[in-house]
């Protein structure tokens, strides 16, 4: 059985104004505003991230990549994909950026591995890399 939308003339006969949203299921609305989970859940995934990023490079047999800290993790666009923001753990080191994100992108495999056995999701977010320099002052 098909729902009908009832016709102008009998809604005005009904109420005093006629809105866009009048006869209509407000059931279907609910249904089409979509499932959306809550930022604080997509917080929380950036920040256990972090912190694994953080102990696991910091064990790392490179050593670039043990002189490395995550400054901060965020979706990039959704939770399927992370973009990672990391910087030299020693003030005032240069850092050069193309061979850090070199020896992350070597590395991605094993970090991407670490973040799956931390966290409890069916799917690992895949990780974006860039490298936050130093204010030069």
């Amino acid at each position: 059985m098909t729902m009908r939308r009832p016709r102008r003339k009998v809604l005005r006969s009904l109420c005093a104004e006629v809105h866009p949203d009048d006869g209509v299921d407000p059931r279907e609305r609910a249904r089409s505003s979509g499932r959306k989970k809550a930022p604080r859940k997509g917080r929380q995934l950036c920040k256990q991230v972090a912190e694994t990023l953080d102990g696991v490079l910091a064990g790392e047999g490179d050593a670039l990549l043990q002189s490395l800290r995550v400054v901060a993790v965020e979706p990039a666009p959704d939770l399927a994909r992370l973009l990672v923001t990391v910087a030299s753990a020693l003030p005032g080191a240069a850092i050069d950026p193309a061979a850090v994100l070199d020896h992350l992108g070597r590395a991605a495999g094993h970090l991407r591995s670490e973040v799956a056995a931390a966290i409890t999701r069916r799917k690992a977010p895949s990780l974006a890399f860039r490298v936050a320099l130093a204010d030069a002052r």
